[in-house]
């Protein structure tokens, strides 16, 4: 019946402090994440039963705690939320993430600047 699922999480606000120049440090960036878990949903059509899928507040709490430790990439803090996240949630095929840096310190007149990263999880093939 199902061909392919995912579990979503749009446009979570976050205040941190990434960023290679000093004041990003300092003052901090606002930064919005956008997540998508590659999984099947099926057994929780069934059930109605939260055990049988993945719990939202869990993956939100993952990408906050990440989102708290200051880096200079944002590259380094997606690849760490991609990591805790399939050790969370093992069952989880592949994640797609972005995260947005929406006052780059670049001189450019523009909505943000990021990464966006679709990782697959080699445990499950």
């Amino acid at each position: 019946m199902l061909q392919s699922s995912e579990i979503y999480i749009r446009n979570l606000r976050f205040h941190a402090y990434h960023g290679v120049l000093p004041q990003e440090s300092v003052l901090g960036n606002d930064f919005v994440v956008n997540v998508r878990l590659h999984c099947s949903i099926e057994k929780a059509m069934q059930s109605d039963n939260l055990h049988d899928t993945i719990n939202y507040a869990t993956v939100f709490e993952i990408i906050r705690q990440q989102m708290a430790i200051p880096s200079k990439l944002l590259e380094h803090v997606a690849g760490r939320i991609g990591q805790q996240l399939f050790n969370a949630f093992p069952e989880v095929e592949a994640i797609d993430l972005d995260i947005t840096k929406l006052n780059p310190p670049m001189g450019a007149d523009c909505d943000g600047a990021g990464v966006a990263l679709h990782l697959i999880n080699n445990k499950t093939k």
